[in-house]
């Protein structure tokens, strides 16, 4: 066997950054390199994505066990690829989705599935002597370029929704530095921010603990309180706001979570709950939340709105698309799950100009890659995005920086597994010196920028 061959996959157990099991796969070649992926895992899921296969033994890690997924990945996947060539990417992830042969990977898991399609990458990678994301654009993608996009991050400062225990019922409030001239600058920028929305909340005596993915998690009134305080906190750190120049604000209502199928509304419960709305103001028809959304740009720097309607509600991103879709970045992500097949309906009717990549979505690196080209090549945006539950695995940072997608959502300035990924791509820019290229508000050639 030659240097590339699959000589060993082996899967196990570890952490997630919610204390939850993962899955985790180190591949070894023939000649002794070996590379190791995590998967992540999400908390507010689309009702499309691919199947995370849990073990649901109660007296186990409370049912989120995956030893189900490991033991397909070494008894299943690992005797049909080993002596595979880890260079072919596509033919690999082909093998075990025929393996599979559900439509959402439910035999064998897409946790399981991924954790293999990422660590023979990433060995693959090693083998050839380049940087991930260096390989993917050279090998897999079969690009030469000249220069590299680096990400503008989205940064979720704070949260809500199903990421903390507070009465905002949006998800997440996300600072973008666009005004940065590179990505380190960019990190300066957001980390500045950061604490100074932190000193902020300290000083008017709202809670500064911090939610899933690293961001503050008060107890506020509404999304206008929210960002009001974020505005304040731009100034604050010597920047200004805007969606040309400084920071601008991003969000991710996740609205999804909010929909009543059988009444088709919106019901704002942690508000009503709280008491800062009635159950008739807190109640939205999809025309009132298109108009709600219209009238908050217009008050607020706000650049992109990600699952601003429920995944099932085409017909309200199709209306939010047509008002506001050419000034603000209209992302679908529990609408397309990160998959082609959905993904072409979006384009066809025009449901977005955006979607969210997330690797666990889909379940293969080749099918990612897939869904980020189809996005590119109509003209759309694409972000790639870490999950809730999130581990220390790299891999999304040199995925942006090899599509060249120009965004990246990764988190807060806080939380190690969030930074590492920052941190990457600090690393990355540094690397590549005078071919990296940090393109700010013009990122956003899809709204004329």
């Amino acid at each position: 066997m030659g240097k590339f061959h699959i000589k060993d996959i082996s899967a196990y157990e570890v952490l997630d950054s919610r204390g939850y099991p993962t899955v985790a796969c180190d591949v070894t070649l023939s000649k002794g390199i070996t590379a190791k992926a995590m998967v992540p895992s999400g908390a507010s899921t689309g009702e499309r994505e691919a199947v995370e296969l849990r073990d649901g033994e109660k007296n186990r890690y409370n049912g989120k066990g995956v030893l189900k997924a490991i033991s397909n990945v070494n008894d299943i996947i690992a005797p049909a690829l080993i002596g595979k060539d880890s260079r072919k990417q596509s033919m690999i992830d082909e093998i075990m989705i025929e393996l599979d042969g559900t439509d959402n990977k439910a035999k064998l898991g897409a946790n399981a599935i991924l954790a293999v399609s990422l660590a023979v990458a990433k060995a693959a990678a090693k083998a050839s002597k380049k940087p991930l994301y260096r390989y993917i654009s050279e090998d897999i993608l079969q690009e030469q370029k000249d220069k590299y996009i680096m990400p503008v991050p989205m940064l979720n400062v704070i949260n809500g929704g199903a990421h903390a225990d507070n009465t905002i019922d949006f998800q997440e409030f996300m600072f973008m530095p666009v005004g940065a001239k590179t990505l380190n600058q960019a990190c300066q920028i957001a980390s500045e921010c950061f604490h100074a929305l932190q000193k902020i909340l300290s000083e008017k005596k709202f809670d500064t603990n911090k939610g899933d993915e690293g961001g503050f998690a008060p107890r506020l009134k509404d999304a206008n309180q929210a960002l009001t305080l974020m505005m304040e906190a731009i100034k604050k750190a010597g920047y200004t706001a805007g969606v040309n120049k400084g920071v601008a604000i991003a969000l991710d209502p996740a609205v999804s979570e909010l929909y009543d199928s059988k009444s088709r509304t919106y019901v704002f419960e942690k508000a009503i709950k709280a008491k800062i709305l009635s159950k008739e103001k807190g109640t939205f028809t999809s025309a009132k939340m298109v108009q709600y959304w219209e009238a908050l740009v217009k008050k607020f720097p706000i650049i992109s709105i990600e699952d601003a309607l429920a995944e099932k509600d085409w017909d309200g991103f199709v209306e939010l698309n047509k008002k506001i879709g050419k000034t603000v970045q209209i992302v679908g992500d529990d609408l397309y799950c990160t998959n082609p097949k959905i993904l072409e309906v979006g384009i066809e009717k025009k449901a977005t100009n955006s979607i969210l990549i997330k690797l666990n979505q889909i379940g293969t690196l080749t099918e990612t890659i897939e869904a980020i080209k189809m996005a590119q090549n109509n003209g759309w945006s694409a972000i790639v995005s870490h999950r809730s539950g999130e581990t220390e695995d790299t891999t999304i940072a040199d995925l942006a920086v090899a599509l060249g997608t120009g965004q990246i959502k990764t988190g807060s300035m806080s939380r190690s597994e969030r930074i590492a990924k920052y941190n990457r791509l600090i690393e990355i820019e540094r690397e590549l010196g005078d071919m990296a290229v940090y393109k700010g508000e013009k990122t956003f050639t899809n709204l004329g920028r």
